[in-house]
């Protein structure tokens, strides 16, 4: 036996140890779960599935059949499904990759597994395709499939988890389009389906892989900090361990610690540094109920032990026991001051409660007396509410898929307010919902007639936002008709949808008109209707759709005459047209002259060739930074986590990774996404901002501005600074080369007396 063969033989026997004891693991797993016990049909569906993929390997080198294995771990243990789904996660790649087809797996397991592998491969590919509407179509397939049987989400999400988890193998601009995919999609579908541990984890490996070096400095000072938290804990739970003995109850007190994800987030939206975030730490108290149906009235007994030994914090009580979210958690939550002076959040949960936290939607079935694993009729209300809402967005479609995926997550993340009905009836609406949204959530016939509303027996406009416990009476007249101002003010998926179909139906006649219109003018000079002049025109008025070239012509905005002849023709550029084409057309004041001066200066921008390798990253540096464009969403400057994105005419544009637009385009358009690195010599200056605040004393400004300009030699472009009651606020507008001189300045500045907070805004 030669060297590879006897290489070959160990391999293959050390696969199938590996393979092996990962589904002896998963078998026990099940055994020990409360599910009918079906091992036999999970046997089978390994067999097949390891028969099926036999060969193939994974990007990391592991044989393919171990990832199926272990998304029906995640399945089986972390969601706690049973045997029906287990199968469907080992055969969930079978028709998709191999030539087994849905018919071959329906007669062997039945319809039911056959129903869920079928949604699962229509699904495959990321959510999405290669185009954008593809992407959105595929969406929509997982949401139409979700709504026949929730079991199809609930395997994807595994599935991506188990990506996730894997992640390393893969190119970066993949990780990017990955981890941007499951931060704006699947971390808010198990948020909605109440998969926190799940959710949690998805947010944290996609920030890790799309910001490393801060994920890492995160974790650095958790570790560094925990001792310290770990004293504070025992500190503050000893006299409450004391207490629930005293009252004779079964419990476990658990620490949580925030996720790194979760503290980054903050540090972002509240512009503060981690040693600024105090509530790191919570408490967590699980027991187990004397007597089941008096577990509420236990939480709140426990509650009342807590405040007799700590200060309570008012505004903050959060009673989900008589009005659980809308994913099924329960609990009660309350702030409480410790001896050291800091404000520590006790949540108390049922280890029912607390098994519905983790596991979401399917923990529910566990504890419905006789619920059979394979006929689960739910009468999840909240679910097939949200459901419903879902199918009522698919009905009207929507042309832009970026729109739709907006229109979706709009519903996957929202907390909740209760509001009453003028009858007394409660309903759950998402925080930040208008009388609008309250109108259309009731009929759509009451939100396109609405006029206004009588909040708590007081009359208010349309767009006023609801608070919990508001009385909401809907004012209608049937001469009112949905306005196109509307769609501004509505927060809820559902209200938008509605108007927005309504106004597309409106407009639809004004496109017709304008495409007749156009039409006739075409005809009139004997030019030919085709594609080429249509995306002429389109250039010519700044549009990228047909449809809003037509509805311009149609209100008469948009304005052709015989001039326009040539340009339409394709013998004349654009910006040799005096009037600077564009939306200068219907603008006619505003000269096209600076628009020359300004295309001399400007290099040609870096077209993408057909065969361009996207799993390599690009280099942005002195010579080549001007062939890029920088849209005015984020504004990346050297230093920040950036990544460029293919447009439609194939220039690049660059993002940072923390862009909301960004984060839209990794989900969107996964496969234009690459990956940016900067190669910069600090020779070129950037707009950067900070923002302090502090005491006022007299010299301050001196001081700050001293150490900006004299020591660091940084030129300052804008200072702004307000006081008030000898409280002050300031901007800086800066010129730097990059964000380390940004980290720098930050810290020359601390040193300041009496400067309390300094943040970079931009």
């Amino acid at each position: 036996m030669t060297d590879d063969e006897q290489k070959l033989k160990e391999q293959e026997a050390a696969d199938e140890k590996l393979i092996n004891d990962a589904y002896e693991k998963l078998i026990n797993d099940y055994l020990n779960s409360r599910h009918r016990k079906k091992v036999d049909l999970i046997g089978k569906a390994f067999n097949f599935a390891r028969q099926a993929h036999k060969g193939v390997r994974r990007l990391s080198g592991e044989p393919y059949i171990m990832h199926p294995i272990a998304v029906a771990q995640i399945v089986c243990s972390e969601i706690g499904l049973g045997s029906t789904s287990i199968c469907a996660a080992l055969l969930h790649d079978v028709v998709e990759d191999t030539d087994f087809t849905v018919e071959d797996i329906e007669n062997m397991f039945g319809p039911k597994i056959a129903q869920i592998v079928d949604g699962l491969t229509k699904i495959s590919g990321g959510i999405f395709g290669e185009q954008a509407s593809a992407q959105a179509e595929n969406f929509k397939k997982l949401l139409l499939t979700m709504s026949e049987d929730i079991r199809v989400i609930l395997i994807k999400i595994a599935d991506r988890l188990h990506n996730m988890r894997t992640l390393d193998s893969q190119p970066a601009n993949k990780q990017y389009k990955i981890a941007g995919e499951t931060l704006y999609l699947y971390a808010p579908l198990a948020h909605r389906l109440g998969l926190y541990k799940i959710k949690s984890e998805l947010e944290n490996l996609s920030f890790k892989f799309e910001h490393p070096e801060e994920y890492a400095i995160i974790e650095r000072k958790l570790e560094e900090t925990r001792v310290l938290r770990h004293q504070s804990f025992d500190e503050f739970t000893q006299p409450i361990e004391a207490a629930l003995q005293k009252m004779g109850f079964q419990y476990e007190i658990k620490e949580r610690v925030k996720t790194p994800y979760s503290i980054w987030s903050k540090m972002q939206k509240k512009h503060v540094s981690f040693d600024e975030i105090y509530d790191i730490l919570a408490v967590r108290i699980i027991f187990t109920p004397k007597n089941r149906e008096e577990e509420v009235d236990e939480c709140w007994k426990i509650y009342v032990a807590l405040t007799k030994i700590y200060k309570y914090h008012p505004d903050r009580i959060r009673d989900w026991l008589n009005n659980p979210k809308a994913n099924g958690y329960q609990a009660l939550h309350v702030t409480l001051m410790s001896k050291q002076g800091l404000w520590i959040e006790v949540q108390i949960r049922s280890d029912r409660m607390n098994e519905i936290a983790e596991q979401g939607l399917a923990a529910h079935w566990k504890y419905k007396e006789g619920a059979e694993e394979d006929g689960i009729t739910e009468d999840e209300t909240e679910l097939n509410e949200w459901l419903r809402t879902i199918k009522e967005i698919l009905d009207d479609p929507q042309p832009d898929a970026m729109d739709f995926l907006d229109a979706i997550k709009l519903n996957l993340f929202s907390s909740e307010i209760f509001v009453f009905t003028p009858k007394g009836e409660i309903k759950t609406m998402p925080a930040d919902s208008t009388v609008l949204d309250f109108a259309f959530s009731i009929h759509t016939f009451l939100g396109s007639h609405c006029i206004g509303a009588k909040v708590n027996h007081k009359l208010v406009p349309l767009s006023h936002r609801l608070a919990s416990g508001d009385q909401v009476e809907i004012l209608t007249s049937k001469s009112h008709h949905v306005q196109p101002s509307w769609v501004n003010f509505v927060t809820t998926a559902k209200a938008k949808a509605k108007i927005e179909a309504m106004l597309r139906r409106a407009n639809r006649e004004i496109q017709k008109k304008g495409e007749e219109k156009l039409e006739n003018w075409l005809a009139k000079y004997n030019i030919e209707q085709s594609p080429a002049v249509l995306d002429r025109l389109c250039k010519m008025f700044d549009v990228t759709r047909r449809e809003a070239l037509y509805q311009g012509i149609g209100e008469n905005t948009f304005l052709i005459g015989e001039k326009d002849i040539d340009e339409i023709k394709g013998k004349k550029k654009k910006h040799s047209n005096n009037n600077g084409g564009g939306w200068r057309k219907f603008v006619p004041f505003v000269k096209a002259k600076k628009e020359e001066e300004k295309k001399e200066e400007e290099p040609e921008l870096f077209i993408v060739p057909e065969k361009f390798n996207r799993k390599k990253p690009i280099y942005i540096n002195e010579k080549n930074i001007r062939q890029y464009i920088f849209p005015d969403c984020c504004h990346p400057i050297p230093g920040d986590d950036t990544l460029g994105y293919i447009d439609n005419r194939n220039r690049i544009e660059l993002h940072k990774r923390t862009c909301p637009i960004a984060n839209k385009l990794k989900a969107s358009f996964g496969n234009r996404i690459l990956d940016v690195k900067w190669d910069m010599h600090k020779t070129m200056f950037f707009d950067a901002t900070i923002r302090l605040g502090g005491i006022d004393r007299r010299g301050l400004v001196n001081e700050v501005t001293t150490i900006i300009s004299n020591q660091m030699s940084v030129d300052i472009r804008k200072l702004t600074f307000t006081t008030e009651d000898g409280i002050f606020d300031g901007v800086i507008d800066l010129r730097v080369h990059d964000r380390d001189d940004v980290a720098e300045i930050i810290d020359r500045l601390k040193e300041v007396d009496d400067l309390k907070e300094i943040s970079q805004i931009m």
